[in-house]
């Protein structure tokens, strides 16, 4: 689109983009701290509970790949209304489940009408922004990709505590009714074609590859990772499904995924970069969350308003990203944003339980100001070279890139802090000897402490778990900041975000 050209409109398809956006992206974590209330209503255990989840993000993994084919082959109005309705009617049906064999089968449901929001969304708006304010429209959708995930909790937590959990996804009924009408009242269609043929085996293949890598990474730790069969098996059917599916791209006369999609070196390091900044956001919330709660003694409610600083500091740097974006390189503009992540990370690194409110509401506003100096000139650079043919196949594989990222960033992270703790555990309990002199600093101190009787190695065991711990996190904090070294080193690939030259009127 050129910078002359107006679609009528655009602000209004704007906002009931953003809000269909922002819907689906708050449902990614709001139901997550409902599952105990929702657990003890329908009587489940913790391991069949924990299907609300998974049953979700595995239809919602399998059903991105196809949104770029089904936007040419029925188009983008109608696919997009279609989902927005199918995830509205979902979410009531969710609520109003009795049994948990429904409430799961609704969630797949809500999965699959959902995949397609968050790339049609993004599409929709690369066409109606003309060259010129596209930094500005990806701010709107960056903003809307990273505040939802990171509101989720607290609103989530807000509707339980005051009303019950069921409401977590009744709130999407007039999110859900406001974005559909605006979309089938002020948005265009674009043009079907009818004659294109769909690759059932490329897509059978990556849906088996990206369904038993979410299965492996949601029941890995649960199953003690690679010592049980089940994640063996669910590790080889993902190896197997990728390996064909890329296989298939090579060979194939008319592949399920455009190979010219993975030859625009801007797309694709752009897709590895949205990989590594997402298994990041949602990695540290998983974290901080616990952190908060079980280390430093804050209440649930004031435990999910401590990280809103983050989703602050997102969105001042998303709109100054876009003013920038234009005057500056977009290469320079990340590589601030990575040096100041990784530095926030390192930071959050050093903390014990008794850091300061003021430390940590810091951190956080620059960790998120990070993120927002990372993702809009990231999501713009993506774009610049490639094709607009190729733009709706582009943001599906760019939030499948995202989803799967998240889902391996929160799986590393679980998994190195349990066996941190357990590690640092065994290595400071294997100081706790008669002969330690802190043990004999003093009566009180030598008779409370006494390992040899089963108060004091209680209480010792409880010192030493709540030290390893920190330890723990600290150290998964600081493997965290090693995810910025990649996307450094994509920088040297991209090519340069420029503005096209403006064409004089022809008389």
């Amino acid at each position: 689109m050129s910078d002359t050209t107006r679609v009528p409109f655009r602000g209004l398809i704007t906002a009931s983009a953003m809000l269909a956006m922002l819907m689906q992206t708050l449902d990614s974590t709001i139901a997550n701290v409902a599952l105990p209330y929702m657990q003890g209503s329908m009587s489940a255990s913790a391991d069949e509970i924990t299907w609300v989840l998974t049953s979700y993000v595995i239809a919602a993994a399998i059903m991105t790949a196809p949104v770029g084919w089904m936007a040419r082959r029925f188009g983008r109005k109608k696919l997009f209304i279609g989902c927005l309705i199918g995830f509205t009617v979902t979410s009531m049906l969710c609520g109003a489940a009795q049994t948990l064999d429904q409430l799961v089968i609704f969630r797949l449901l809500q999965g699959m009408c959902g995949a397609a929001i968050a790339p049609l969304s993004q599409a929709t708006m690369l066409d109606i922004y003309p060259f010129s304010k596209r930094a500005q429209a990806m701010a709107l959708f960056s903003m809307g990709v990273t505040m939802g995930p990171i509101m989720g909790p607290t609103f989530g937590g807000w509707l339980t505590d005051a009303y019950s959990w069921r409401f977590v996804f009744y709130v999407n009924l007039p999110f859900g009714i406001l974005a559909i009408l605006g979309l089938m009242i002020f948005m265009r269609e674009t043009p079907s074609q009818t004659g294109m043929r769909f690759s059932w085996y490329g897509f059978s293949m990556l849906a088996l590859g990206c369904g038993a890598l979410q299965l492996m990474l949601d029941r890995g730790q649960e199953m003690d990772w690679f010592a049980s069969r089940e994640i063996m098996t669910y590790a080889a059917l993902a190896g197997l499904g990728f390996y064909l599916f890329v296989i298939h791209m090579f060979l194939a006369e008319k592949p399920f995924l455009a190979l010219a999609l993975f030859k625009d070196r801007n797309f694709s390091s752009g897709m590895v970069m949205v990989f590594c900044v997402s298994s990041v956001m949602l990695a540290t919330s998983a974290l901080l969350a616990p952190y908060l709660q079980n280390l430093a003694g804050y209440p649930v409610y004031t435990a999910g308003w401590a990280m809103a600083p983050r989703g602050i500091g997102t969105m001042l740097s998303m709109f100054l990203a876009s003013r920038l974006g234009m005057r500056f390189d977009q290469r320079k503009i990340m590589a601030c944003g990575l040096l100041t992540l990784g530095w926030a990370l390192y930071e959050m690194s050093t903390w014990t339980p008794d850091v300061t409110e003021q430390q940590m509401m810091l951190t956080l506003v620059l960790q998120g100001f990070a993120i927002g100096l990372v993702f809009n000139p990231m999501t713009v650079m993506a774009y610049t070279t490639l094709s607009p043919q190729l733009r709706g196949e582009g943001t599906a594989l760019q939030s499948l890139a995202r989803n799967i990222g998240s889902s391996i960033g929160i799986s590393v992270t679980s998994f190195t802090l349990i066996r941190g703790a357990q590690t640092t555990h065994a290595e400071i309990a294997a100081g706790i000897t008669p002969f330690n002199r802190v043990l004999q600093m003093g009566d009180y101190v030598s008779r409370t402490l006494n390992p040899e009787t089963t108060h004091g190695a209680a209480l010792l065991d409880d010192m030493i778990n709540h030290q390893a711990r920190i330890i723990a996190y600290n150290n998964d904090f600081r493997l965290m900041t090693l995810t910025i070294v990649p996307p450094m080193v994509l920088l040297l690939f991209m090519r340069r975000h420029v503005r096209p030259v403006a064409r004089p009127p022809s008389p």
